[in-house]
């Protein structure tokens, strides 16, 4: 297990650097963001050019970014344009996108999978159909959609929630933003479930179990799904950095000033450092992520060993 590890932290250099460099040479050609420094008026040549200097945009591309990987190794992700160092911006936006992505993951785990077995042992059935219809429409309907109708229903009309969430962002807050941003990926959850329970049901280890007596519980938490939680649990692992990544739409419509909120002020403002340097940190949860996905294999199936 050791060894597979170092090898997988190994093999994750390369991609972190090939990620990083195409998402830098993606956001550099953006436009010119020094032009939008001075408003709507043109930057005189002497400001331009000490901003740029300043900013190291006066070198060549490939120069600027082994300055910023550089940089990146000891800590320090640059500063944004209006002053204020990166570092300082995911300090305050990273905590609050975590605490909606937790919640985001927890409906998809409990309410997702929940949905996916009760629906894959009555396949065929009423119960079944109809989770089936309910989860279409939620994959249907955009995102934007279903949080401004519940911002609507429940925060205007209602009046059971906040329709902005504050600046603490407690967990509390974060419930109905959490649901709108897992909604589209716990209808894929329950559906993913719901197809591994009911092809893992016929099994010969399940009708082994059955035939030997075991009590229903044991053998569906037990042997079927623990089996059939591999490819939910694969979707859920690279759906973390997906969520994290993605909250832009849900963040702006409940005014939570998270990771996809400044990812959306650093693009409008054409804030290259601000949008690099949250994306390098994106870059290594989906790394992260996967390698505990893959780690958690062994445990869900004890038929697969690491060298």
């Amino acid at each position: 297990m050791g060894r597979y590890v170092i090898q997988r932290l190994l093999q994750m250099i390369p991609v972190f650097i090939g990620a990083t460099l195409l998402i830098f040479l993606m956001v550099n050609v953006m436009g010119d963001p020094i032009a939008g420094l001075c408003g709507d008026k043109q930057c005189d040549p002497a400001t331009a050019a000490q901003l740029r200097q300043e900013y190291n945009l006066d070198k060549p591309v490939w120069q600027q970014y082994l300055t910023y990987m550089g940089k990146v190794f000891t800590g320090d992700f640059g500063t944004a344009f209006n002053g204020q160092p990166v570092t300082e911006l995911m300090a305050s936006s990273f905590p609050v996108t975590i605490r909606l992505t937790i919640v985001a993951i927890l409906f998809e785990i409990v309410i997702g999978i929940s949905l996916g077995v009760v629906t894959g042992l009555r396949r065929g059935r009423p119960v079944d159909t109809g989770v089936l219809l309910l989860t279409l429409v939620v994959i249907s309907v955009p995102t934007f959609v279903t949080g401004l109708l519940l911002q609507l229903l429940l925060g205007v009309e209602w009046g059971w929630i906040r329709p902005s969430v504050s600046p603490d962002a407690t967990f509390g807050e974060l419930i109905v933003p959490g649901l709108v941003l897992a909604s589209v990926s716990l209808a894929y959850v329950t559906r993913l479930t719901r197809t591994s329970i009911a092809e893992n049901r016929r099994s010969d280890y399940v009708r082994t179990a059955v035939a030997k007596g075991l009590p229903r519980r044991r053998v569906i938490t037990r042997h079927l799904l623990r089996n059939s939680l591999i490819p939910v649990i694969t979707f859920i692992g690279t759906d973390i950095g997906a969520l994290m990544g993605g909250a832009i739409v849900t963040e702006r419509i409940f005014n939570i000033h998270g990771v996809g909120f400044q990812l959306y002020q650093g693009i409008v403002r054409q804030n290259t450092q601000t949008v690099v340097g949250f994306v390098t940190i994106l870059v290594l949860v989906f790394l992260v992520a996967n390698l505990l996905v893959d780690l958690l294999y062994a445990v869900l199936d004890p038929r697969i060993r690491y060298a």
